[in-house]
């Protein structure tokens, strides 16, 4: 009998959870720890401390949010996907997919899914990336079709869209509150830089001043809700 739960255990599916809230991760923990077929391995809430941590476990998919106390899930994405290329990971956030999803792809991530689905959709996500394929929910599909369609008929792309992963990174920092200087000590990089993100922000939003892009970062920004 020993023998056979070994095997039973061995053989499920080894996820790594990084996510900054210790409510979410526990609430994840036991909705993936009930399925017969997948078993959480690892959790961190630090970008750095968690690629440590997923170097030694080696998990067979990571599940990771956008937002992480010490950096940007998308940044920790492509640091991942530099490190083991072949490791799957889908992100989990409550960021809007029509903002982030695309992104994430980009990045390497095999999948995106917003916090507000209910768990079956978390866990045919988790499923359908560990098989290799890619997943986003049927109406972001469709929006990203239509992208494909709209780009090569050359029509332009929406504001959001225009920001670089870092600006919309920036641009989400100062929707929930962070000062210049609280944004540059978190991200590694001077004031000089930080206002010269947010200046070109403005200009690719078509928004004139820094309390008018306050109001709309707080607007789109769902940390500040």
């Amino acid at each position: 009998m020993a023998k056979a739960g070994k095997s039973a255990a061995s053989n499920k599916k080894r996820i790594f959870l990084v996510d900054d809230h210790p409510i979410v991760r526990k609430g994840l923990a036991q909705l993936i720890d009930s399925e017969t077929d997948l078993s959480v391995v690892g959790q961190g809430e630090e970008a750095y401390q968690s690629l440590r941590a997923i170097r030694e476990v080696k998990p067979d998919l990571v599940l990771v949010d956008v937002s992480l106390k010490d950096s940007d899930g998308i940044e920790l994405l492509k640091e991942l996907k530099a490190q083991t290329p072949e490791l799957p990971v889908l992100v989990v956030s409550m960021h809007d997919e029509s903002l982030y999803a695309e992104r994430a792809l980009r990045a390497g991530a095999g999948g995106y899914v917003m916090k507000q689905e209910p768990p079956e959709t978390l866990l045919s996500a988790i499923r359908a990336v560990l098989a290799g394929e890619v997943y986003v929910s049927s109406k972001m599909g469709a929006a990203l079709l239509q992208r494909m369609v709209g780009a090569k008929k050359g029509t332009g792309a929406l504001p959001m869209d225009r920001l670089t992963d870092r600006e919309l990174e920036i641009f989400r920092m100062i929707g929930a509150g962070h000062s210049v200087k609280e944004i540059a000590d978190k991200l590694f990089l001077s004031g000089k830089t930080v206002e010269a993100h947010r200046e070109h922000i403005k200009q690719k939003l078509n928004i004139r001043s820094s309390a008018e892009l306050l109001r709309f970062a707080i607007r789109n920004t769902p940390d500040a809700q």
